[in-house]
């Protein structure tokens, strides 16, 4: 028998009205969207379900898309269900820590509120991300590498698509050339930095300290890290890898084959979205990906 894999989206997916029926009609997701409250200082279900241009500000974004993601996380759990493996991109990984019982969710809420804010305070004038369609990874790795200045991979999303990050006319040179070397498309994004680039290192060493006295329990469920795209396998690798985590690539794809290779035939994306379980089709035609973001998924599933 197969085994099934709990995954969370990153920033990016976002929307007034995220997890407002969970929230109504789960007790136990209303006290974790009270929990992320109390824990990040704010009102994180008007931030969600009230009209607001904050929800799409990196700071606000992170804490608002983890509460909602805990919150239906906790309604799936009192269904009797659990996953065999976990694993998020980027600041989904978050939500991975809290279905892996590796971190308290009243410590990743505090966390991912210091995280968002570190994220935007460290965001340099003339940022970039480019996604680029059509090419293999290793040609994209190869032209940053000639580019001058800094641009890199921040994300292996799926097979095709890759994006880069850096320093904004870095950037659009490895773009331009990337058009030269094969991409069928090279996408500015609406992002409103650098993300996943060592342009971040200093939001990251920021998080250390957050991290410093935070209580990490034994990993009771399998759980990977976007960092190095496989199993973390010792509770005193976590840590480190988050920090590292915010300046290095996201290896999404790395991380779907290992599961794959591991017998994980069934992926359940838990919050607001479908772009994971789009990811993972592309990646492999002989699984089940499927998405809960609404209590009518729940109950289809």
């Amino acid at each position: 028998m197969g085994k099934t894999a709990f995954i969370f989206p990153g920033q990016g997916a976002q929307y007034i009205g995220m997890g407002k029926d969970f929230y109504e009609q789960f007790t136990v997701s209303r006290e974790m969207f009270e929990l992320a409250e109390k824990a990040a200082g704010l009102d994180v279900a008007s931030l969600c379900f009230e009209e607001n241009e904050r929800i799409h500000i990196t700071e606000y974004t992170q804490i608002a898309m983890l509460a909602t993601e805990v919150a239906i996380l906790k309604a799936i759990e009192e269904k009797g269900y659990r996953p065999d493996v976990t694993a998020g991109l980027s600041l989904g990984e978050y939500g991975a820590l809290a279905a892996a019982g590796i971190m308290s969710p009243e410590n990743i809420f505090r966390i991912v509120r210091k995280r968002g804010i570190y994220m935007q305070e460290a965001v340099p004038r003339g940022g970039a991300m480019t996604a680029v369609l059509g090419l293999p990874a290793d040609i994209i790795e190869k032209t940053c590498e000639k580019i001058e200045g800094s641009v890199s991979i921040a994300n292996y999303n799926c097979p095709g698509q890759i994006v880069i990050t850096g320093e904004a006319e870095a950037v659009e040179k490895a773009a331009s050339q990337l058009l030269t070397e094969g991409a069928k498309r090279c996408i500015p994004l609406n992002v409103s930095g650098p993300f996943h680039s060592p342009l971040l290192a200093g939001a990251g060493e920021k998080l250390s300290e957050e991290l410093r006295d935070v209580e990490v329990h034994d990993i009771k469920v399998s759980y990977l890290s976007n960092v190095t795209g496989d199993y973390v396998t010792a509770k005193e690798q976590v840590k480190s890898l988050l920090v590292r985590q915010v300046s290095s690539s996201v290896k999404w794809q790395q991380s779907v084959e290992r599961m794959l290779e591991d017998g994980v035939d069934t992926f359940i994306e838990i919050g607001p979205g479908k772009t994971l379980s789009g990811f993972i089709r592309k990646i492999s035609k002989d699984v089940k990906a499927v998405n809960i973001e609404k209590i009518d998924d729940l109950e289809r599933i």
